[in-house]
């Protein structure tokens, strides 16, 4: 049972990423999802979740309008498209399952990581 998070690289200011969370061992089916970063001595933060069934995302203030939050059960992933990418994008980026709901704001399943750096 695990979540494995990829598609983090290296990217220009402006540029685009698509961060993938697979499952393995569950089905995403009935769980939030959130993304979540951490940015090299700062806190981390949440960016994104999506309901289970897709109808509620929300963002991060910093986020809005250049992230969009997307699943797709039939292959048990979760997607965070990255357009307008800025430096302070840069951070390691975490998919985790929701505890009860993404309004809960708390992770219990987490994945691995991957790293976003943004920079010319």
């Amino acid at each position: 049972v695990q979540l494995q998070a990829s598609g983090g690289g290296l990217v220009q200011p402006g540029g685009s990423l698509r961060l993938s969370c697979a499952a393995s061992g569950f089905s995403l089916d009935y769980y939030g999802i959130g993304w979540l970063r951490q940015a090299p001595g700062k806190e981390r933060e949440g960016v994104s979740c999506i309901s289970g069934g897709a109808d509620i995302t929300n963002y991060a203030d910093s986020v809005k309008g250049r992230f969009t939050i997307s699943r797709d059960n039939a292959k048990n992933t979760v997607y965070l498209q990255m357009n307008s990418l800025k430096p302070e994008d840069t951070a390691v980026y975490y998919c985790a399952t929701a505890l009860y709901s993404c309004s809960s704001q708390k992770y219990e399943l987490w994945g691995q990581g991957t790293l976003v750096t943004v920079s010319s």
